[in-house]
């Protein structure tokens, strides 16, 4: 249970955004049903993943990636669950969720993931260990735009899981099937 009750008895657009996940996801997401309690902060929200869900620029499969081992640097589990989830539309697999803790030792992944997934680590630990070498990498690698887009959905990501881990949002459910784990 997180430490804010979610919003039960919705208004008439929480109710809509209820609604649409229900159809979209089998289940209201608890971010949603916490955002619920301030109308500007879950409209801004939606309209912004909305905008973001529209950006084509870096490969589906590293964007996924580098989320999740954002979200795992964090320790999300909420975002880590979810984000398992969703990345099975983007083409990850099963054994690239399994061995994500792991990557550096995992034949799972190609070099372009491999330099997404250093990044997102680097970028999510406190304080910031990014280098002028690895982002000039990434540059090479994946071109300007693909690179600005990275670096904007590892910082969505730890903003989602500062948010969700600040709030006690936890697992729901919605890995079934393969999900990438908390290090140990």
């Amino acid at each position: 249970m997180p430490y804010v009750a979610p919003v039960e008895k919705p208004g008439p657009l929480a109710r809509i955004a209820y609604a649409v996940s229900r159809k979209r996801y089998g289940m209201v997401p608890e971010p949603l049903t916490v955002w619920a309690h301030h109308r500007g902060v879950m409209m801004s929200t939606i309209r912004h993943e909305s905008a973001v869900a529209r950006w084509k620029a870096l490969d589906p499969a590293c964007k996924s990636l580098a989320v999740l081992r954002a979200a795992q640097v964090i320790g999300c589990p909420w975002c880590i669950d979810f984000g398992s989830f969703l990345s099975k539309d983007e083409g990850v697999t099963a054994e690239q969720l399994r061995d994500l803790h792991r990557w550096r030792d995992s034949d799972a992944y190609t070099d372009a993931q491999r330099l997404c997934l250093e990044y997102a680590e680097a970028a999510s630990r406190t304080p910031v260990e990014t280098t002028p070498e690895l982002v000039a990498r990434l540059e090479q690698a994946l071109g300007r735009k693909a690179l600005v887009e990275l670096a904007a959905m590892v910082a969505l990501e730890n903003e989602r899981s500062r948010f969700n881990g600040g709030l006690g949002l936890m697992s729901q459910g919605f890995s079934s099937e393969a999900c990438a784990v908390l290090p140990a």
